[in-house]
């Protein structure tokens, strides 16, 4: 019941981000409470959500490189975590392989059946109907999001008690390396997000955020709203500018005018 239950949110979340458009629903830190009310464990949920998407942050697509298969990794992550009664550092153990194998399915798929079916809509094209083009896009993301949903489902009900029987098998220094791993991976997205947007413009205020919190011991919801707010204060700044030498003469025309009169 719970694998078809996490196939059915699974088939929603991909089916939503197909006809409403790209909106990070598929993102862990969405899915984890959704696999986490699935699963009893909403708290939990949002925990290793969260902590995957510190790991997954910065994993976009950019050009033809194409992340790791971020629905099914958060997933499974998710979802075996909970059920083997472990924490986040199984999350990320399990998250990144599942995604990686997730994505060579999804290749497989768009290398072997998505071509047929835009021939097909070609075909439709030529004959000038537009319901039959339609038609065969909607089918290709809807049978892309069924596999990822079949790959979520069918792997849960087979390896929930297999994933647990392997973590009762690793050794108790590996355990600890994963604990530590835990704290890095999420440094590691960060600095991958930080790699593609930190320039000499930005820097100083990472800085300013970074001493805020390690001498003044404030908390994250503080940095974000005074970040908000110096981002607020900089572009009211650096915004566009009255037309000071516009209105100047103006001024003086209405008293040429005046003078005229």
């Amino acid at each position: 019941m719970t694998a078809l239950l996490l196939f059915i949110a699974a088939l929603a979340m991909g089916i939503f981000d197909l006809l409403v458009g790209r909106n990070m629903f598929n993102r862990p830190i969405l899915t984890g409470w959704v696999v986490g009310l699935i699963l009893g464990d909403m708290t939990q949920g949002i925990i290793i959500g969260a902590t995957l998407e510190l790991a997954f942050i910065g994993l976009f697509a950019v050009g033809a490189a194409v992340p790791p298969e971020i629905l099914t990794g958060g997933m499974l992550g998710t979802a075996f975590a909970i059920a083997s009664g472990t924490g986040t550092s199984t999350a990320l153990l399990l998250a990144f392989p599942i995604a990686s194998l997730a994505l060579i399915l999804k290749n497989l798929y768009m290398i072997l059946v998505a071509p047929a079916l835009l021939h097909k809509a070609d075909s439709y094209a030529e004959r000038g109907s537009l319901r039959g083009v339609e038609l065969m896009h909607l089918t290709i993301g809807t049978g892309l999001s069924l596999l990822l949903a079949l790959i979520v489902g069918g792997s849960f009900a087979i390896g929930s008690n297999t994933v647990k029987n392997l973590l009762n098998m690793i050794p108790e220094f590996v355990q600890n390396g994963l604990q530590v791993a835990t704290l890095i991976l999420p440094a590691l997205g960060f600095a991958l997000l930080g790699r593609m947007l930190i320039n000499k413009k930005v820097v100083p205020y990472f800085f300013i955020g970074f001493a805020l919190v390690a001498y003044l011991k404030l908390p994250v919801i503080a940095i974000a709203v005074l970040g908000a707010m110096v981002a607020l204060i900089m572009t009211n700044i650096s915004g566009p500018r009255p037309n000071l030498a516009g209105t100047e003469n103006q001024a003086i025309e209405g008293e040429d005018d005046d003078e005229d009169f």
